[in-house]
């Protein structure tokens, strides 16, 4: 069975990732492709994305004893029933199928794999297995390319399609927590105690820092780890703001991925910023660390090289837990969430697009309101509770600033 498997360097450089088979050696056509993306950019979670298409299909590969290169067109169908259901071709199921990927999991790994394919079509002229993928009956407009990453890299091939399409859900909402959920969620990393603490120890004010700055900023994961403490402009008697750096060197690989922007922040964030840099000061970070202003903020406490930038991983373990404490949270949920809900937020409160679009850091307004253009527009949502009072703290807003 084919598996994604984590490559580190010694050297200081990002880990990435590759695809290795059932003899611990990398697969040499995966790894060919997912070098053509690290070359072009591709940041260590985007390879990793679509390791993990790759692995599936090289498993699908190995376990029907087909040639990467030699398959029947029919196999990338049952391909993608494995992803659906989890049943490898020709396995025998007693009971009904189980829904192994939800739809919007399933394109983008389908992708990953009809990507490579094209790359190694058009850089290595492999055009066998291409044309058991593609097609170029029938008119292309009437179909939506998987990747534009490839576009342009070797000969044109604008009238293929691929022959199985892949259509990505319809989705009328981004999904969005209410304050209510959000609060549970910061609540279940640290509360204040009535001795004017807080619970969980250094660890869990990091955490519940991490995930207010998400619901209250709007930022991406890999902005919120790539935060330094110098970003944090707070204590000066003005409206305390957070600088988003346009940077590409944590260790970790994720990465800022729009330009520099200024984000203003609450005073309860504030005092939550201020309240876990003396909770490291009194673990000696301020000693052990050579210069703590221009040192990470999301760092570890409790496992790993302690202070030493946190992983993505390491969010994500939390989460779990967070949903296992609290199963009335949505199942699905993820930090992506918390930006879907500060967006959405802003806009029930009648922040102007223009202010979100600069807030979120999306290229045009028109991104914007592609996304969350249906908030304005869907007056049942505006019955959630609290909503205003939920953004009443986020100073800067009303007079245009992002």
């Amino acid at each position: 069975m084919a598996r994604v498997q984590r490559v580190s360097f010694s050297d200081g450089e990002s880990d990435t990732y590759t695809v290795v088979g059932a003899d611990h050696l990398p697969i040499g056509p995966a790894a060919a492709y997912l070098r053509f993306l690290r070359d072009g950019g591709a940041s260590p979670h985007t390879v990793r994305a679509y390791c993990a298409g790759l692995a599936e299909w090289f498993t699908v590969l190995e376990h029907t004893g087909h040639a990467w290169d030699d398959f029947p067109t029919t196999l990338f169908g049952q391909f993608l029933r494995y992803l659906r259901t989890g049943d490898l071709p020709g396995a025998a199921r007693i009971g009904a199928p189980t829904q192994k990927l939800a739809a919007s999991s399933l394109q983008p790994r389908a992708a990953a794999v009809l990507s490579m394919y094209r790359y190694h079509a058009d850089a290595h002229g492999t055009d066998v297995p291409y044309g058991r993928l593609f097609t170029s009956r029938g008119s292309w407009r009437r179909y939506r390319r998987y990747v534009g990453f490839l576009d342009g890299v070797g000969p044109a091939r604008r009238g293929d399609h691929p022959i199985y399409r892949m259509r990505t859900p319809n989705r009328s909402a981004t999904p969005v927590l209410t304050p209510a959920q959000v609060n549970t969620i910061l609540d279940g990393c640290s509360t204040q105690t009535d001795e004017g603490g807080w619970s969980g120890g250094p660890a869990g004010v990091r955490n519940r820092l991490l995930f207010a700055v998400l619901a209250e900023t709007g930022m991406r994961l890999g902005e919120a780890l790539s935060l330094r403490h110098h970003d944090f402009h707070i204590g000066a008697g003005a409206t305390p703001f957070i600088e988003i750096v346009d940077r590409q060197d944590h260790p970790h690989g994720v990465r800022v991925k729009t330009g520099s922007r200024r984000v203003y922040v609450g005073d309860d964030l504030e005092a939550l910023y201020s309240e876990y840099v003396w909770q490291l000061v009194a673990m000696a970070a301020d000693v052990t660390v050579p210069d703590l202003a221009t040192h990470f903020v999301f760092v570890n406490l409790v496992r790993g090289p302690r202070f030493s930038p946190m992983r993505v991983e390491t969010v994500y373990e939390k989460v779990r837990g967070i949903k296992g404490a609290h199963p009335q949270l949505p199942v699905d949920w993820s930090p992506h969430w918390l930006r879907h809900t500060h967006a959405t937020a802003l806009l029930l409160a009648g922040v102007p697009e223009h202010v979100v679009m600069r807030r979120l850091g999306h290229a045009d307004v028109q991104t914007t309101l592609s996304t969350y253009g249906w908030v304005t527009q869907d007056a049942e949502m505006r019955s959630l509770a609290h909503w205003k009072n939920y953004v009443a703290g986020w100073k800067g807003l009303a007079d245009g600033r992002p």
